[in-house]
């Protein structure tokens, strides 16, 4: 059901069995980056850390900060649509305001949309937006299609960039260069059925192709790279988590050794959430995440799809026979 149709109680439910189907499938922490109604992400942040339900280490973004219309066009009669899932923010004040409101009301990381408008948010836009975050000690996730947004975005300092299709060689140079870490969402064709309305089955081919390519020239360049999938999709026989696992079918189209698709999902990713002194890695001192799965994913990344151990700050989650 579309997110506008559904309270943010009833998604704050679906919320909850997301949280536990991701766990299920191995991800110990996870960044929920928008789309969350009035601040569900929140409540169900604090309901996994007071213990009350089970999930990931998560962290969420509030209400997605976006130019006016967000990644829609709205209609003059029904301006307000794009409410509560955006902050509509277009001048200094609007853009502080959303970033202290999101903190406020208990954002662990901001998102912004960069460039979904043909006006797009400046360097000057979003360096604010970073200057603002890095305050009260939080990272900025920038959602990015075009090349000159992605620019933007990089320039401004973000921690992150999500999706990043039509990046050029130049543009992943850049974010390597500034240490921007790109979370490429490199959407399967299923995903882009369901999810890009109106998007015919060659046209869905035509981005799947593009985003592994974009995947592909990005790990030769050395750009820093963190797994994302950004599932908001249901399908059948599938929860989230078994929906995300599908997603590592891309690495292997892309010539991604197993290795590094492991890097991406773990410490890589630990590190874009400022978890690297926390979690990411099986060291001594830190968190006892642990997953464990029958056959060595440095050989057969597909055997994440057979998790059969699960353990998550020391705690037993699954234990499989």
């Amino acid at each position: 059901m579309p997110y506008f149709l559904t309270s943010t109680s009833y998604r704050a439910i679906q919320g909850a069995a997301n949280a536990r189907a991701m766990l299920q499938a191995g991800f110990t922490a996870i960044r929920d980056v928008g789309n969350a109604g009035t601040y569900g992400d929140t409540a169900l942040r604090q309901a996994i850390e007071e213990g009350i339900i089970p999930g990931p280490t998560m962290q969420n973004a509030g209400r997605i900060i976006a130019p006016f219309g967000g990644q829609f066009t709205l209609q003059p009669e029904k301006p307000s649509l794009g409410n509560p899932e955006y902050f509509f923010a277009d001048t200094p004040d609007e853009l502080r305001k959303a970033v202290r409101e999101n903190i406020h009301y208990g954002a662990t990381l901001i998102k912004v949309v960069v460039d979904d408008q043909p006006y797009i948010y400046s360097v000057e836009d979003l360096r604010l937006v970073v200057e603002e975050a890095a305050l009260a000690g939080l990272k900025v996730a920038a959602h990015v299609w075009t090349e000159q947004g992605a620019l933007n975005a990089i320039e401004a300092g973000v921690a992150s960039i999500e999706h990043g299709p039509n990046m050029s060689d130049d543009a992943l140079r850049l974010a390597k260069e500034h240490d921007v870490t790109l979370v490429g969402t490199e959407f399967t064709e299923l995903a882009i059925e369901i999810t890009f309305f109106g998007t015919t089955a060659a046209e869905g081919k035509v981005l799947h192709a593009q985003f592994i390519d974009r995947l592909r020239r990005a790990y030769l360049i050395g750009t820093p790279m963190a797994f994302g999938s950004d599932v908001v999709f249901s399908y059948q026989g599938h929860d989230r988590g078994t929906l995300t696992l599908t997603y590592l079918d891309n690495f292997a189209k892309a010539g991604i050794p197993p290795a590094y698709a492991l890097q991406m999902m773990t410490i890589n990713a630990a590190t874009v959430m400022g978890l690297q002194h926390e979690r990411g890695a099986i060291v001594p001192g830190l968190a006892a995440d642990i997953i464990a799965m029958p056959d060595n994913p440095m050989e057969n990344l597909a055997s994440l799809h057979q998790v059969m151990f699960v353990m998550k700050n020391g705690a037993v989650f699954r234990h499989d026979p």
